[in-house]
């Protein structure tokens, strides 16, 4: 009997010896000292609250939040930069895309509120940007005279900063390297920079190849076809750099619809070829004898611009240009272009949109202009 009771015993302590150390989790998992759903600023939650100083392209130093997850474009230019770095972090657009334009774009951007331009259409709307939370308004692009007043307003007019980055066609590389930097994005800002810094490296080399043996060219725009980008506006940057661009005038507009011209001039410079824009009358000039007279009709060396989800040629002057270089420099200069069209397009579209374009939709984008799918390296689905 007392054997039975030391082995109860012993068995009774070493049990309770057992649950006296699995419940003592004390010093392993302490108790949180705050709630999982702390919705505070850093300095609450324990995190990082120190503001990161930056210099912007306008040389005005803005302190810019140490984690930007909420960021506003000022405006399309700056929207098509963001969308290609950091589509996710968007909270707001500056403009919607057409039914047709939609479907290349991250779909997480199309059912963004829409709020808005500072420049061109100036209706950027504050209270929206400010009611959603944005963190930073961020503008890409040519800088105007008033840039830093503009920018100050900004900030001010939302009590959040507000920073521009310049970008030019040459600049652009650098623009993706500074937004990656800002948004922790970096090893994305150096694959969209290097894609840029390529395609101009190869334009370089092809037009030095040219010489002065440039193409005589037109820009034309417009429901009558009769407004023209003029050489040495903003928006004819690429064009002047592929092109010998005739339209030559007094004071080139620095607006998308270039300047308005007439058919006597167009006429009078009677170029080797003709570009018209999305949604001009390229379709029409063939059969107009008001325009069947000009060598780059009778030629058939006139095309209309592929659009999708922008411009390719520009408006807005943006990243959408360096697809307006592998297209131009395919159609006007194939004996020196060593390049594969669709490769080079497609893998465009995979970097800047995260869309994967098959060939039937390249065909369907440049259907009129079907001379740039000779070397594609791919044939015409319609033969």
């Amino acid at each position: 009997m007392k054997k039975l009771l030391a082995i109860i015993l012993a068995l009774t302590l070493t049990l309770g010896l057992l649950v006296s150390c699995a419940g003592d989790t004390t010093d392993e998992t302490p108790t949180p000292t705050q709630p999982s759903d702390v919705t505070g600023t850093p300095d609450e939650t324990g995190g990082d609250s120190e503001p990161v100083s930056f210099i912007d392209s306008a040389g005005r130093e803005v302190e810019l939040p140490a984690s930007i997850t909420r960021i506003s474009p000022s405006g399309a230019l700056a929207q098509m930069f963001l969308i290609a770095i950091a589509p996710d972090l968007l909270v707001t657009v500056a403009s919607d895309y057409s039914e047709a334009d939609a479907k290349f774009v991250p779909q997480e951007v199309i059912s963004l509120p829409i709020v808005g331009q500072f420049y061109g259409s100036d209706d950027l709307n504050y209270e929206s940007i400010a009611a959603i939370g944005t963190q930073l308004v961020i503008d890409v692009g040519e800088p105007k005279n008033t840039i830093v007043e503009d920018m100050d307003s900004i900030t001010a007019n939302l009590a959040i900063p507000a920073v521009h980055i310049t970008a030019t066609l040459d600049s652009t590389p650098e623009a993706f390297r500074t937004l990656g930097k800002i948004l922790g994005r970096e090893e994305k800002g150096e694959a969209l920079a290097q894609f840029c810094e390529k395609t101009l490296t190869r334009t370089d080399m092809i037009m030095d190849a040219v010489g002065d043996d440039k193409t005589t060219v037109l820009y034309l725009l417009g429901d009558a076809g009769l407004n023209v980008l003029a050489k040495t506006s903003f928006h004819s940057e690429v064009l002047d750099k592929l092109t010998d661009n005739l339209a030559v005038v007094d004071s080139p507009s620095s607006r998308g619809t270039g300047n308005e011209t007439d058919m006597e001039q167009i006429s009078l410079w009677n170029p080797e070829v003709i570009f018209f824009a999305p949604g001009s009358v390229y379709s029409e000039v063939a059969e107009d004898p008001v325009w069947s007279h000009l060598d780059a009709i009778k030629n058939g060396k006139y095309y209309e611009v592929p659009q999708g989800p922008y411009n390719w040629m520009g408006s807005p002057p943006s990243i959408n240009r360096y697809l307006g270089m592998i297209w131009m420099t395919q159609l006007l200069y194939l004996d020196v272009a060593e390049v594969n069209f669709y490769e080079e397009v497609r893998e465009y579209y995979s970097l800047f949109y995260g869309y994967d374009l098959t060939a039937d939709e390249l065909y369907a984008l440049v259907e009129n202009s079907p001379d740039a799918m000779i070397y594609s390296g791919i044939e015409d689905p319609a033969q």
